[in-house]
């Protein structure tokens, strides 16, 4: 998943240039460009502040659908359950394959003990 190409595709739809996302926003337009061309990875709270000047929710740039920008049933995350996964995704490339099955044991066995 790109997130610049995601925020890119989300903002053609909705008509919008990069200096109505500035405007609305408060980033700057070169900042902008970088995140769309994958130079800069924005945090949550930029991205929150995007999805909102697009009246998006936060949580439909990590849907599947935001790959390809059209709209798909199923279920829509929430923005903590994004939270959790930032975080899930901002670490496992510090992990090997065996500690990557340890974490997926631990959280299906979390979820069961409920």
């Amino acid at each position: 998943m790109n997130i610049g190409e995601t925020i890119r595709n989300y903002r053609l739809q909705k008509s919008m240039s990069q200096g109505d996302i500035e405007k609305r926003t408060g980033l700057l337009r070169c900042y902008l460009s970088r995140v769309e061309n994958g130079h800069t990875i924005p945090s949550l709270d930029t991205l929150a502040k995007i999805a909102s000047s697009m009246d998006i929710p936060l949580a439909q740039f990590f849907s599947d659908s935001a790959e390809n920008g059209a709209a798909k049933a199923g279920p829509q995350l929430t923005e903590d359950e994004v939270r959790f996964l930032s975080q899930i995704r901002r670490y496992s490339p510090n992990l090997n394959d065996s500690d990557r099955k340890l974490v997926i044991a631990m959280v299906k066995k979390m979820a069961v003990g409920k």
